[in-house]
């Protein structure tokens, strides 16, 4: 959520920063909600004030000798009045805060102008498109031939967009998993085990509330949601608390499944696992004061890099534009890496630094010096990295004319030290 001070002080800015999100936002109203709300309250205090002085009166009517009747009487009716514009500013302060909740987070100045993917920079790009001197094939084909994928039973049990991963493919997503977390622990990352469904106050603290509801899986029974991502439970394990600055910046990591629904999203059927409805990952999240969050984004965009160079695999980065970036986010590079058999870059990573749009929708804080005023923290979010893309990536970048799969040298150890990936027909 936006800073309100902010925003009344250079409301030209925010239009702005709206219309290159490619946002129509009546500013006006916006600011005729927000001085209504302001208006009610002041109203309601200078109020108050006079039903206290009226309260004084009755005792000093007493004290004379005088009829009370007619000092309560006024006394509770400018009360009663106090209490109906309370009653008033509330609902104008509801209806000023829904109207916020669904505004994009401004993007910072360093973010590239434009109006769609195609205007998205790319500004770095590592290693070369693995050469072969065979027809590379998609990762569906090596999957299936490999007994690795089961895409007809995970379609069974839950429908399209499910997959069943089996024998060599389960033991190869969890060997990514475990690379990836002891790689970020060793970068100094605190792992959590989150939950994985969480109330929604907690969706709206990361921005996934109130505007995505659509794209959430919910509980029949109870009011929980499973999470489309770890940033949700784990930004949100401060949320509403005051940090001693000296403790910044937190840094987490934690792998969790990620549900999507992926409404209205095209394609979702289409074969492979490129988009699915489930899927792990491992995100890393940051908590830092203010001035250090952007340079925090640099620092978790090259422990997202890192592994995918460990892995070997070729990549590039993209600064996101403004006509692209994500709803929450202040600036965002995307990791994408090459897929050889169907020639096409897959985005493996978002790195984000939210500035401090989510923690003040959480009211997340700190202390830059002890007794010192609050301020509102800083999150960052990135996969580090999201399968199932990142399995593609391995399974066309490493198979060989044979059928087989070789396995990344830094993934060996986890797998007992096999280097090859086993047939096991489904």
């Amino acid at each position: 959520m936006i800073d309100l001070a902010a925003f009344r002080a250079a409301p030209e800015t925010f239009a702005q920063a709206w219309k290159d999100r490619g946002e129509s936002v009546s500013v006006d109203d916006l600011l005729a909600s927000d001085a209504e709300v302001r208006r009610l309250k002041t109203q309601a205090e200078g109020k108050r004030a006079e039903a206290n002085e009226a309260s004084k009166a009755i005792g000093q009517a007493a004290r004379e000798g005088k009829d009370v009747g007619a000092a309560k009487e006024h006394a509770r009716q400018l009360s009663e009045e106090a209490k109906q514009l309370d009653t008033q500013r509330a609902a104008a302060e509801e209806a000023l805060t829904a109207a916020l909740l669904v505004l994009p987070n401004p993007c910072l100045p360093s973010v590239p102008q434009g109006r769609s993917a195609e205007d998205n920079v790319e500004v770095a790009r590592w290693g070369q498109p693995q050469a072969f001197d065979f027809p590379p094939k998609p990762h569906w084909d090596i999957a299936e031939s490999l007994g690795i994928i089961d895409f007809a039973r995970g379609s069974k049990l839950s429908g399209s967009g499910f997959v069943a991963y089996r024998g060599d493919g389960a033991r190869l997503q969890r060997a990514l998993v475990s690379f990836f977390l002891d790689q970020h622990r060793a970068h100094g990352y605190e792992e959590v085990a989150p939950p994985f469904l969480v109330r929604p106050e907690i969706m709206l603290g990361t921005g996934q509330l109130p505007k995505f509801a659509d794209q959430l899986y919910a509980t029949r029974e109870d009011d929980l949601l499973l999470i489309p991502t770890a940033e949700v439970p784990v930004t949100n394990l401060y949320a509403g608390e005051i940090l001693e600055g000296s403790r910044l910046p937190l840094r987490f990591c934690a792998h969790t499944p990620c549900f999507r629904r992926e409404a209205g999203a095209a394609g979702i059927g289409t074969r492979g696992i490129t988009r699915v409805h489930q899927f792990e990952k491992v995100e890393m999240v940051w908590i830092t004061k203010s001035e250090e969050s952007e340079a925090a984004l640099e620092t978790m965009r090259a422990h997202a890099e890192a592994l995918l160079q460990a892995l070997g695999l070729h990549y590039r980065v993209l600064d996101l534009c403004t006509g692209d970036i994500g709803f929450g986010s202040a600036r965002t590079y995307d990791l994408e890496v090459w897929s050889p058999g169907t020639e096409s870059w897959l985005e493996v990573s978002s790195v984000s630094t939210c500035a401090d749009f989510q923690a003040r929708r959480m009211n997340l804080r700190y202390r830059p010096e002890p007794k010192a005023k609050p301020q509102i923290a800083h999150t960052l979010n990135g996969s580090g990295l999201a399968l199932p893309r990142c399995l593609i990536a391995v399974l066309e970048h490493y198979q060989t004319a044979d059928g087989g799969v070789e396995v990344p040298a830094a993934l060996r150890p986890y797998l007992g030290g096999q280097d090859r990936l086993a047939v096991n027909p489904i």
